[in-house]
């Protein structure tokens, strides 16, 4: 009998070893293909006799992937979204589509841009689903494992195989309830107040405050929360101050009032862009193409949008 070579490789190989390694587990990779264990376990040792690797080994009741396993599954997956291209149309029908997308997103973008976003899904491709994952800092595995399509995110990576589109840029502005206290005019008057501010899970602080810290202004931060939405309720009825996007007013912070940041010229704090992400191995699928298209025709007609540029 000869030697196996890669031409014997296939696509539902491929398909076998990411849904094996996606569920660590035979068994479980067997129920999701629709096929036996058997099946999996011969499909498995067909792959490790082409490519030389045990590919998944015993580790406590379960398995556990090499490190081969771990990177042919990156490869895999893009030859898998190249062979589902070649079966696409090239144009294509939205009322035709089925499925789900996926899109990672934080608090401000989810409530700024997916609601009207599955409004013009529901009207134009009523067959797709919309998934939303919590995103405060977006890994690049959300992409490259396919967790997600897409993230919108203020922090694009710096890699070759995640690319981007920058769709708007926010300024941050000083919240407060007008109901308590005036809006500071003044620096002094900005500092003298309490501050409350974000800090995520992570413990990494928003842009802004890292900003305060390296021109040395320094802040009574009375109180930090995990997320946009917890901003509020520590604002409403006091005197406490929060230096925020200014997009916030459209959603969680609509019953506030913001001003400008009482900062002595030429000083300005910067802008905020915010990115569209995805992998490159989409970057000429049609159906992303199209979803991608969608998103920034919500920001357009927001009226938000400036600045498009491609990296």
């Amino acid at each position: 009998m000869s030697k196996p070579d890669h031409l014997h490789i296939d696509g539902r190989l491929l398909q076998l070893l990411v849904t094996v390694l996606d569920t660590g587990s035979v068994t479980a990779a067997a129920q999701r293909l629709g096929v036996t264990q058997s099946a999996v376990s011969h499909g498995l040792e067909r792959l490790r006799a082409i490519l030389g690797d045990p590919l998944f080994v015993k580790s406590g009741r379960g398995i556990a992937p090499t490190e081969r396993a771990r990177s042919l599954a990156l490869q895999a997956r893009d030859l898998l979204a190249g062979l589902q291209r070649l079966a696409e149309p090239e144009h294509v029908d939205p009322a035709s589509l089925r499925g789900e997308i996926t899109i990672a997103a934080n608090e401000l973008q989810c409530h700024l841009l997916l609601p009207p976003l599955l409004l013009r899904l529901r009207q134009a491709a009523p067959g797709l689903t919309l998934r939303i994952l919590p995103s405060r800092v977006p890994g690049l595995e959300l992409l490259r494992d396919e967790s997600c399509q897409l993230v919108i995110s203020p922090r694009p990576p710096d890699s070759h195989d995640v690319l981007q589109k920058r769709l708007f840029a926010d300024r941050y502005r000083v919240w407060y309830d007008a109901r308590e206290r005036a809006a500071p005019t003044t620096l002094a008057d900005y500092l003298a107040a309490d501050h409350v501010s974000v800090r995520y899970e992570d413990r990494r602080r928003l842009d802004i405050d890292e900003w305060f810290l390296q021109h040395a202004i320094d802040r009574h931060i009375v109180v930090t929360v995990p997320g946009f939405s917890g901003i509020a309720p520590f604002l409403r009825g006091t005197t406490r101050l929060a230096t925020l996007p200014s997009l916030l007013a459209t959603e969680l912070l609509r019953d506030l009032a913001h001003a400008d940041i009482p900062l002595p010229e030429p000083l300005q704090t910067p802008p905020l862009p915010m990115y569209l992400l995805w992998h490159r191995r989409h970057q000429d699928d049609a159906v992303q193409r199209w979803v991608r298209g969608e998103v920034e025709g919500v920001v357009l007609g927001m009226g938000i949008g400036i600045g498009y540029d491609d990296r």
